[in-house]
């Protein structure tokens, strides 16, 4: 069985640790929850959760479950991207076809260059 109820330091370093994978500051987090900068540091130097109303939210902005960000294992990967790459493509989903592909365009070299280095080290 595994506790969702984190003590206060590891839920402290579990947050923090979440929110700077996702690549996203205190306060951009904050704005996104409609939280105060100061909560959020707060919570993750005390180990305090949120209110619970906070905690999809949060979720949410860091690209992970509940769960995981009440501390329980992280689930399986469904591949698809997480934090600000996740709210960025989510973004492009919503703009007109044309202006996808344009998008697309750009970034097919990037990615492509990427893989094949990685093939190649």
């Amino acid at each position: 069985m595994i506790a969702l109820m984190p003590t206060p330091a590891t839920s402290a370093s579990i947050l923090r640790t979440l929110r700077e994978q996702a690549g996203i500051s205190q306060r951009e987090l904050a704005r996104q929850i409609g939280e105060r900068q100061s909560n959020v540091s707060f919570w993750e130097r005390s180990g305090i959760l949120p209110r619970s109303d906070k905690l999809a939210p949060i979720a949410r902005a860091l690209g992970v479950s509940v769960e995981e960000l009440l501390g329980a294992a992280k689930p399986k990967t469904s591949g698809a991207p997480a934090g600000r790459a996740r709210q960025l493509f989510a973004a492009v989903n919503k703009l007109p076809r044309r202006q996808q592909e344009k998008i697309f365009d750009i970034l097919h070299p990037f990615v492509r260059d990427h893989l094949n280095e990685q093939k190649a080290g």
